[in-house]
């Protein structure tokens, strides 16, 4: 029997808009000394985060095969991802339910026998190399060409490692050069098997591909992004105005976040103020209809990552239902609750300009204005709601989040998304259980991509 060989792969992968253009990106690494073995990336069009995500895991698992071909069943693969649902789903803890995941998974483990692999979560700044080469990769599609490993400079990215944070060896660490190379030739094999994205044009037929400009790798010691420019190209000027999409900076993929409004409560149709200074009432049969229609929509999408929950009963049961079918947990958050409507809890606007008509006329014309008896004014709300977005937004940058909470939130983060002035918190529907998103870039910009649909709920 030959002696146990180790090898850690951590993978990763990313979307653009989830879906959007995706690539994955996968380093093999040797514990015993924290040198990458072997890196693997791909654009892969189209996709979801978790589709790019089980693609990554997959070209890791074939790259650290490749390293060693004749280990056979001596081979051990520690895993590591920051993907919570592939590392569980791999493991057996959570059930697959995907129809896209179902194949993805089925791949992945067929690589190796399943005994020879384990799997670890890590925090997404422990994954950077493989976080890296995933965007290398994205950056590589949208620029009309593959991802080549001569270009690549995602090493530099890469947190240091010591043999004592990586799981340790088991036998001897194998000849690297040679096995990187191995692997690379195995996975460029694997990708010329497959459908080209970027197909030569038949004869006769001209090519408008723009090409793309050559890259070279940086010299030992130079940093990321300052590569030598090839003779002869032409150089933007620091500072120069950017024009067109295609000169845009990369800003990376957006953290989405996805607003789902808690289901009915009894006070719903009725139309009342409810807010987080009344009763906190439960959902009702119909809001619990809606959240389970809701659970199905995104199980069914596959795109949710992370669930975030306003503190209100209503959206923790509405939380609830998505987080089951997904296998997620839910994280509460404070900054997400409603407005506290003070003396205007659980009555309805008509009753409320008959008890408190200047109060009610002075609220609507200033944002600065409480509601009777001491409640949140529209202003304190958008302070609150802006400072959760900020949060979550840097906590979960370039992720999928569903964030379920209530009316006002959800109108607060698309009209400040929007620059739109506070009145425009009066122009908007939004049905209970309705969906709106709103992605958010590294540049402090907003897309609004979505607002009050509900037809998941028909």
């Amino acid at each position: 029997m030959s002696a146990a060989r180790q090898v850690v792969v951590e993978a990763d992968g990313g979307s653009r808009g989830n879906p959007g253009p995706a690539g994955y990106g996968a380093v093999v690494i040797d514990p015993a000394t924290g040198e990458p073995l072997a890196e693997a990336a791909e654009y892969i069009g189209v996709a979801t985060n978790n589709v790019a995500e089980y693609r990554g895991l997959i070209a890791g698992l074939s790259a650290a095969k490749a390293l060693f071909p004749d280990a056979g069943d001596a081979l051990r693969v520690h895993v590591r991802m920051d993907s919570k649902l592939v590392v569980e789903q791999m493991s057996g803890r959570w059930k697959i339910k995907h129809p896209d995941m179902k194949p993805l998974a089925a791949r992945a483990a067929a690589v190796l026998p399943p005994s020879s692999v384990t799997y670890e979560w890590i925090p997404r700044a422990q994954n950077k190399h493989a976080d890296r080469l995933a965007n290398e990769a994205m950056d590589a599609g949208r620029d009309g060409r593959q991802w080549e490993a001569s270009a690549s400079t995602a090493v530099l990215d890469a947190p240091a490692r010591t043999p004592g944070t990586l799981p340790p060896v088991q036998g001897p660490p194998g000849d690297q050069v040679a096995g990187a190379a191995k692997a690379r030739a195995a996975l460029a094999a694997a990708r010329g098997a497959a459908d080209t994205l970027f197909p030569v044009p038949e004869p006769g037929v001209p090519d408008t591909t723009v090409p793309a400009a050559p890259v070279s790798a940086p010299a030992p010691g130079q940093p990321a992004g300052t590569a030598s420019e090839e003779a002869g190209a032409p150089r933007q000027k620091a500072g120069a105005p950017q024009t067109g999409w295609g000169s845009a900076p990369d800003l990376g993929a957006p953290a989405t976040l996805v607003l789902l409004r808690h289901g009915e409560t009894a006070l719903t149709p009725e139309k009342r103020f409810s807010g987080s200074g009344g009763t906190d009432p439960e959902l009702s049969a119909t809001g619990r209809g809606q959240a389970e229609r809701a659970a199905e929509h995104f199980a069914a999408l596959g795109t949710v990552q992370e669930i975030v929950s306003s503190p209100l009963r209503r959206c923790r049961e509405t939380a609830a239902a998505v987080a089951g079918r997904l296998g997620l947990d839910v994280r509460i958050d404070e900054g997400l609750r409603e407005t506290d409507f003070g003396a205007w809890e659980g009555l309805t606007f008509g009753e409320v300009r008959e008890r408190y008509a200047d109060d009610l006329t002075a609220w609507l014309a200033s944002p600065d204005t409480a509601p009777t008896g001491g409640g949140e004014s529209f202003a304190e709300v958008a302070e609150r709601v802006a400072a959760a977005r900020d949060r979550i937004v840097a906590r979960y940058a370039g992720r999928t989040v569903l964030l379920v909470t209530h009316v006002t939130p959800i109108k607060t983060l698309v009209r400040l998304a929007l620059g739109a002035p506070p009145e425009a918190l009066f122009r908007m529907e939004l049905s209970a259980a309705s969906i709106s998103t709103v992605a958010y870039y590294a540049d402090g910009n907003a897309s609004v991509r979505l607002l009050n649909d509900t037809s998941h709920l028909r």
